[in-house]
């Protein structure tokens, strides 16, 4: 009985692991994050990143969307050059489901042993935006996002794609309070 009490309890872990997006940023110690007021797309980075351009659109509209919350600009002449790459694999969990039973305390009189292995297979992906100083070509910020990946909807996708980005930049400008 007490077992079915905590059976709520995890399947909101399970629930939220699948919804967690794992974030890490990096950044130049010497620039001055605060002369950066303005935005433009890294055509050459861009075309390189290895998604479809669908995913690429999705991507751009959802960066341009966090920049500009922040009080960024998209300009013809910016400050900061914004780039992006992936990297997609597979990531494979395997669930250990055993148990076995024994009498005694003496571990060599051992019952038996009943079991099963589930093995789950998930599309994770891994966005990189890359900030990089327009004056001097030096790139500046790195902020990386891994997430499972959603492929079947549309709808779900797109929804996916903003989270990811807003969980990187969350972290920009370095140093500044978190919400």
């Amino acid at each position: 009985m007490k077992a079915l009490k905590f059976l709520p309890l995890l399947l909101l872990f399970v629930f939220a692991s699948c919804t967690t997006v794992r974030v890490a940023t990096d950044y130049d110690k010497e620039a001055n994050f605060n002369q950066y007021n303005s935005f433009a797309f890294f055509k050459p980075g861009i075309d390189k990143a290895e998604i479809s351009d669908l995913d690429k659109k999705r991507i751009l509209r959802a960066i341009e969307a966090e920049l500009s919350a922040k009080g960024m600009s998209k300009s013809e002449s910016p400050d900061l050059l914004v780039s992006i790459f992936t990297k997609e694999r597979e990531r494979v969990d395997v669930y250990n489901n055993s148990f076995g039973y024994g009498w005694g305390w003496n571990p060599w009189y051992y019952g038996g042993y009943y079991g099963s292995s589930n093995v789950s297979r998930t599309p994770e992906g891994t966005l990189y935006i890359d900030l990089i100083d327009a004056k001097t070509n030096n790139l500046v910020w790195q902020g990386m996002g891994s997430a499972d990946l959603v492929t079947s909807n549309m709808e779900k996708k797109e929804e996916r794609i903003r989270e990811i980005v807003a969980k990187i930049l969350a972290e920009y400008p370095p140093g500044t309070p978190k919400k």
